[in-house]
């Protein structure tokens, strides 16, 4: 008997994506801007490939800056507040 995958993009493969945008690459996504002081979710896309870890899906948090393509999000996991890295593919603007 095979043993499971234990690495890092483990069960993320069947992360929710709308049959009809299944394998789609939507470029309007992809080159999405934010600005510092915005707001965002977390919302991984399992059909990119750099993606932030999943313990962070459904996170929201506040843009700290901007690095390349991807942004810096501030969110607060229990009593400490950190900074994900992610691109602009698996963020969605609130508000």
């Amino acid at each position: 008997m095979a043993k499971g995958s234990t690495g890092y993009r483990r069960k993320t493969r069947h992360l929710r994506v709308k049959l009809r945008d299944r394998g789609k690459i939507k470029i309007r996504k992809y080159m999405q801007e934010f600005q510092e002081g915005e707001i965002v979710s977390i919302s991984i896309n399992p059909r990119y490939q750099n993606i932030p870890h999943p313990r962070f899906q459904g996170k929201s948090g506040r843009v700290v800056k901007k690095q390349g393509r991807a942004y810096y999000v501030q969110i607060k996991d229990k009593n400490k507040t950190k900074q994900i890295i992610s691109n602009p593919e698996h963020l969605i603007a609130l508000q």
